[in-house]
């Protein structure tokens, strides 16, 4: 072969002759363009597999839109440190770096950060001042570095890296990560290679910018038609965005139809008056407006008529190859369309006049006075003894006939918050088909199948009409919202893939929800997607707050920014998130926001603890709210042990095999009061899930989302168990009243609020709430024992002196001030029985 027909910048070691390379001399194979991106129109980088050695530059070719960069430069170490979090200075340092602004959750004003790895114990780095990273200025960016010698981080070659906090809180890494390495087992470590310390990243320059609509490529000079690699856009291109109303906008006789694909070739409107008219759907073409400031990448469409009650969707066509393909053949939902059909479409256009208000006349309780019950519409509704025919028990309508029933179970236990799970539109086959809802298809549109006359768009009326009646109640409505991640079809899909959602180095879906694909929220129009639609949500129907699902994919930088949104339009809105994905946890990096979070180390905990299986201490930090990593204030943690997620709370605690708890035996019983009453003595927002209160069992079956049959609340149970319910009810009804203010904390108590008192003998445990009197002289006093054994707390004369305490409750009921049964007094060492627990509070 002769070398002139190699790509410019591969060689051959030779005597530099064509043709008379030597047989004795190795071969260097060539190199390969690997990925290219843009960091605007007109300026990007390319990725090689190794370091460029030659002495001359590379060159590129850009195709017919360019066929040559007008700039190119190695750089300098910020995109290494972007992409790679490591390159190695010209010096020859080694310089580890970690840019906060590219998607960690770290503060570094307040945060240590250390690099770990193999090459210094990985753990044992934490702490220790030289593998601690320093603030430092990287081409005018703010980075942390760390610069040392690269002989033994680049030898032996492979060496697994990761960064840290001083609190062990380990960093999870951007999805696109080139030299991500995973273990097998769900963990991913950065490593170090050796052939790639920088000088494989290379900057352009172009002397016009690409057309983002176009396939763009770049390939070597030489060889412009053999693989060449796509370029793809990267944060300008997330940057853009629209300040434009979108969706379909009915104004008098005029409705304005506008969408943004900000890479599209092509937008075409169908719209029909019935469904019947469906397959004869007039068509237009919407015309992209011109790019401008807060306007970039809106197509519309003003049509002279009042559309209201009309189907509608859209065909977006595009490049039809690559990571950012489009399919011009398919029909998309409107992303903002108020109401849909069903779940693959159409929209329903609305006049938002049409839809009015919701009920804001409600006061939302204060977060630290919430107790709250997490519950699914048909779950409540299905077997509920209220008059309503089998549509209605679908649906909005006949929860919302049970909840103004006088015998409405969640009055009667007495909360004062439901979270329903998702009520957004959601990918359910049929009307009929019970789903719990986390696969949403559209972010604005009540679910359909809840609707009786879903063509009519008639769940906007009956949502409005469900919250009013459950603020009626003294309940607010918090709603379980799915920002993460959509369901199928996944119409955000085909208006622009690359834009909503994220993908890794090879350009595939990433899928740390676990469900198919994961929302780029970070993009500004997809968060301004999840803020609109809550801000319709509040302003529509009423709803007091959200729950967000797998937040940690929205990322803690998002989650402010909705935050700020959400309390500009409801300053008392609710937010609570679910901090964690099967990518890494966010419930530190939360606490200095405005978000509570679900507390699945509380669940974890308690779970354990009523077995006989954790310690006082343990115990001691959940009592006290979880302080400070997880909460820095109070009803920043949301303690709850079941959820809709898993097995059911007497199912995992049962002593019956295959883990069944629908016979439940007496120590599941007890335990179930223990649990209840260290929930409710609790620092933080105390949550049960809808039928805990009279142990509801699924019986064993761990993923129930589609079986509605075990869902469905059977309130039969709630008289089978009517003590257990009643024991629920009263300390619901106590932490709400005058004297568990003691337990419903705005700000975080001082130290001397609390008083401990630890066996060391077992992991029975005591506790005197307003120890320091700091807010009035009563006292309350909560000692329990987990185990199978009784067992003994040393309170010591100071506290046990004779008429000072009065019993309020035991492990199986509350006690009225006027009881005349055997109290249990309040002694120098307090006895407790197995399974045994008690509340007494003092006036003095």
């Amino acid at each position: 072969m002769n070398p002139a027909n190699l790509p410019f910048g591969d060689f051959r070691l030779c005597d530099g002759r064509p043709g008379k390379c030597s047989s004795l001399h190795m071969v260097e194979p060539a190199h390969r363009i690997v990925r290219a991106w843009l960091e605007s129109p007109s300026t990007g980088v390319i990725e090689l597999d190794r370091d460029w050695r030659g002495e001359r530059s590379p060159q590129f070719t850009f195709g017919d839109q360019s066929p040559a960069p007008s700039g190119l430069a190695m750089d300098s170490g910020l995109m290494a440190a972007v992409t790679y979090s490591y390159f190695v200075q010209a010096t020859g340092e080694f310089v580890f770096a970690l840019t906060p602004e590219h998607g960690t959750e770290i503060d570094p004003r307040r945060d240590a950060i250390y690099v770990a790895g193999d090459f210094n114990g990985w753990h044992e780095a934490v702490g220790r001042e030289e593998w601690r990273l320093q603030a430092r200025s990287l081409d005018g960016e703010d980075v942390l570095l760390w610069t040392g010698a690269a002989e033994k981080l680049l030898n032996p070659p492979g060496q697994r890296f990761k960064f840290v906090t001083g609190e062990h809180h380990w960093l999870g890494l951007p999805d696109d990560a080139p030299n991500a390495f995973g273990d097998g087992a769900g963990n991913f470590n950065r490593v170090i290679d050796p052939q790639r310390t920088g000088r494989h990243l290379w900057r352009f320059t172009l002397s016009q910018p690409l057309d983002l609509a176009e396939t763009n490529v770049v390939a070597w000079a030489n060889r412009p038609g053999i693989d060449a690699v796509p370029i793809t856009p990267r944060s300008f291109f997330f940057d853009l965005k629209s300040d434009l109303p979108l969706g379909a906008i009915v104004r008098g006789e005029e409705t304005v139809f506008r969408l943004f694909a900000p890479r599209a070739r092509g937008v075409t409107l169908f719209f029909c008056a019935d469904l019947a008219g469906r397959p004869q759907a007039q068509q237009q073409a919407l015309v992209r407006r011109p790019d401008a400031d807060g306007k970039a990448g809106v197509w519309e469409i003003a049509l002279g008529r009042n559309l209201h009650g009309w189907l509608y969707w859209y065909q977006v066509d595009g490049v039809r190859e690559g990571a950012g393909r489009f399919d011009p053949m398919m029909p998309v939902l409107d992303p903002y369309a108020l109401a849909v059909l069903q779940h693959d479409g159409p929209g329903i256009v609305l006049d938002r006049a049409w839809i009015g208000e919701g009920d804001r006349s409600f006061k939302t309780p204060a977060w630290h006075d919430l107790v709250m019950v997490e519950a699914h519409v048909r779950d409540l509704v299905a077997h509920a003894p209220v008059k309503a025919t089998a549509e209605e028990r679908r649906g909005f309508t006949g929860l919302r006939k049970w909840v103004e029933s006088r015998e409405f179970y969640l009055h009667h236990l007495g909360v004062n918050c439901v979270e329903l799970q998702p009520v957004q539109e959601f990918d359910d086959l049929t009307v009929e088909a019970y789903h719990w809802g986390y696969m949403t298809n559209n972010w604005f549109a009540p679910e359909s199948s809840y609707a009786l006359t879903p063509a009519r768009a008639s769940g906007v009326r009956e949502l409005q009409d469900l919250v009013r009646a459950f603020h009626g109640r003294g309940m607010a409505v918090v709603l379980d919202v799915v920002y993460n991640h959509v369901g199928v079809p996944a119409h955000l899909l085909f208006i622009d893939r690359l834009y909503y959602f994220e993908q890794d180095a090879a350009g595939d879906l990433t899928n740390w929800s676990g469900c198919g694909n994961d929302v780029r929220a970070r993009s500004a129009m997809a968060k301004r997607l999840i803020i609109d639609s809550c801000i319709h949500l509040i302003e529509a129907y009423g709803i007091d707050g959200f729950r967000f699902d797998l937040a940690e994919l929205i990322g803690a930088s998002v989650l402010r920014e909705i935050e700020t949104a959400l309390k500009r339009v409801k300053s008392d809105v609710i937010l609570i998130a679910e901090p964690w994905s099967f990518r890494g946890h966010i419930a530190g990096a939360l606490r200095d926001t405005g978000w509570a979070s679900w507390n699945d180390g509380y669940r974890d905990f308690v779970r354990d603890y009523v077995r006989g299986g954790g310690t006082a201490g343990g115990l001691e930090y959940f009592l006290r709210g979880s302080p400070w990593y997880f909460a820095k204030w109070p009803a920043q943690t949301v303690n709850y042990t079941e959820s809709h997620d898993d097995r059911c709370w007497i199912d995992v605690i049962t002593e019956n095999t295959g883990n069944n708890g629908s016979s439940p035996t007496a120590n599941d019983r007890r335990r179930t009061h223990l649990m209840a009453a260290v929930l409710f003595m609790s620092l933080g927002v105390p949550m049960l899930a809808a039928g805990q209160d009279f142990l509801r069992s699924k019986q064993g079956v761990t993923n129930t989302y589609l079986r509605g049959d075990l869902n469905a609340l059977d309130y039969r149970r709630l008289f089978r168990h009517l003590s257990t319910h009643t024991y629920f009810a009263d300390w619901i009804a106590f932490r709400r009243s005058e004297r568990g203010r003691l337990l419903r904390h705005y700000s975080r108590p001082d130290e001397g609020f609390f008083q401990f008192i630890h066996s060391e003998a077992s992991p029975a445990l005591a506790v005197v709430y307003n120890a320091d009197r700091s807010i009035g002289s009563a006292r309350l006093l909560f000692a329990i024992n987990a185990t199978l054994g009784d067992a003994t707390l040393a309170l010591g004369p100071g506290l046990s002196r004779t008429g000072a305490w009065r019993q309020l409750a035991d492990h199986e009921r509350f006690y009225a001030e006027t009881t005349r049964a055997a109290l249990a007094p309040v002694e120098a060492n307090l006895t407790l029985p197995a399974l045994g627990c008690g509340l007494w509070v003092s006036d003095e």
